[in-house]
């Protein structure tokens, strides 16, 4: 994946071709799998908030990944969700971190991160500087999202819980 300096625009290097959507299929038949790994230590508030927020970081990033509305009785339109299902598992922050590196290296793998600076800071600037004063070893994450290839994310999460 890569954003574009200028606007933020994210451009999608993995997602779903349009003839790969199909979304009267069980979520084990699609090509992709997304996974977003929590740091199970977290309180639940935060770990509620690092898995949205790496989801939002995600849904407009991946291509074919959200499904059509949902229309109900009424007429009433209900937003499109991730018609491939997306699976919130537990691990340590030290297997978050290597996750993060296995991920990264990995052709074809999406990742979304949340470093754990992001929630330690209320202004968004504030947490770009504390980023960028950190070398890439020494952040720590909160959660981290992964979307591709079915067997690679299996390897890459192994057998994590679910949180």
């Amino acid at each position: 994946m890569s954003a574009d300096a200028t606007d933020g625009q994210v451009t999608a290097a993995v997602g779903f071709r349009p003839e790969e959507i199909d979304t009267a299929a069980p979520t084990r038949a699609a090509r992709l799998k997304w996974v977003i790994v929590v740091d199970g230590a977290l309180p639940a508030g935060r770990a509620v908030n690092a898995a949205a927020c790496v989801a939002a970081a995600t849904s407009p990033a991946v291509t074919g990944l959200l499904g059509g509305p949902a229309v109900d009785a009424a007429g009433s339109e209900h937003v499109g969700l991730p018609w491939a299902g997306c699976s919130v598992l537990a691990a340590d922050g030290a297997a978050l971190v290597r996750i993060r590196e296995r991920a990264a290296a990995s052709p074809d793998v999406f990742v979304a991160d949340m470093p754990v600076s992001a929630q330690l800071t209320r202004v968004y600037d504030e947490y770009l500087e504390a980023v960028a004063g950190q070398a890439p070893e020494d952040i720590a994450y909160a959660a981290v999202g992964l979307v591709g290839p079915r067997n690679r994310v299996d390897r890459i999460v192994g057998r994590l819980p679910l949180l």
